[in-house]
């Protein structure tokens, strides 16, 4: 049945698509401009491709530049979606998880004292409401490259060299999001992961064949820490027998991730994306766990902060990961200037 809906729903969906660019392309439909510049990082897949830590490189280098940023996010899958949340006034997280989406609260307890973090579907009515209550005067728009509605001064495209096409098949049968012609759109492009792709050179040709030849940067991600979440006492050492979990949309780079670093999970367990965690999901990994003396549970900085409010039986570890962009220098300059 699925072969049967499926193809016609994936050509619905890119049509939509489409016709929805074109539209603000040739401005039937007009996106709002806020006062102050914005730089927006998004990508053209569902799932993760890294955008993240690239958000929070972002905000620190506008910060470091004079910048007072405020990070503009939907909050996907929080409680009452309807509602602004302010999640970080850029001095101090505000709101919970759950309140903000795990993203987004993930975002500014990184970012504490960097940056202000609001979510709202209403990109542009945040930004207006963080110019007149916290002062901001520079924005960045997470997961942007879709919202239409608001004008950008710099448009960052993130691609995972472990997957950058999304099988080059609209959603629902793959993962892409608008059809690949949208990366014209572009002003520079990201590659992510790229210690972890395969074919990288093939990549970077294909982007900039599909740009009209933006700039493009490649970057990795590293390991900045492995963090207890519920004992001060334990560290991990290389070799330590642990169970990885994780809800997040590419597990399989996290458990790389892990083997890159020299931890070797003996066993794993994947949710769905943005997934909550109920005491039993970590009883069944505890008890996991200990079915093969396991000692500890390790998982992602993105899932860890939904399970402050469990009872972790056993020692639960985050790993810490950042990103390294080949060429920095060149990628703060363009958004210095778009931010001026």
């Amino acid at each position: 049945m699925k072969a049967l809906i499926l193809p016609p729903l994936s050509q619905l969906y890119g049509a939509i698509t489409r016709s929805r660019a074109l539209l603000y392309e040739r401005g039937t439909f007009r996106a709002k401009k806020l006062p102050k510049p914005v730089i927006s990082v998004g990508n053209i897949t569902a799932g993760g491709t890294g955008k993240t830590p690239l958000v929070e490189w972002v905000a620190r280098t506008l910060t470091a530049s004079g910048k007072k940023v405020c990070i503009l996010t939907r909050g996907y899958m929080r409680d009452n979606p309807q509602n602004r949340v302010v999640v970080s006034d850029g001095n101090q997280v505000l709101s919970t998880p759950n309140e903000a989406g795990d993203e987004p609260y993930l975002l500014a307890k990184n970012l504490e004292g960097v940056a202000a973090v609001i979510s709202d579907a209403n990109r542009f009515s945040a930004g207006m409401g963080a110019l007149q209550h916290l002062g901001s005067d520079c924005f960045v728009l997470d997961d942007g490259f879709q919202h239409l509605q608001l004008a950008r001064d710099l448009n960052i495209i993130t691609l995972d060299a472990t997957n950058p096409w999304g099988g080059k098949r609209m959603l629902p049968i793959g993962t892409l999001r608008e059809p690949l012609v949208g990366l014209k759109r572009a002003d520079c492009i990201v590659i992510t992961r790229c210690n972890q792709g395969v074919d990288v050179d093939g990549v970077q040709t294909e982007a900039a064949s599909l740009s009209g030849d933006r700039p493009i940067f490649r970057s990795k991600m590293i390991t900045l820490g492995i963090v207890p979440l519920n004992t001060s006492s334990s560290t991990l050492e290389i070799g330590d027998p642990v169970v990885a979990f994780c809800g997040v949309g590419n597990p399989s780079s996290f458990i790389t991730h892990l083997k890159e670093s020299g931890y070797e999970p003996m066993a794993h367990r994947f949710f769905t994306d943005h997934h909550r965690y109920t005491q039993s999901d970590i009883d069944d990994l505890v008890l996991m766990a200990t079915q093969i003396d396991a000692k500890y549970l390790i998982t992602t900085a993105k899932d860890a902060v939904k399970l402050e409010h469990l009872d972790l039986q056993v020692p639960v570890l985050s790993l810490q990961i950042g990103i390294v962009i080949d060429n920095a220098d060149e990628l703060r300059r363009l958004l210095i200037g778009a931010a001026s």
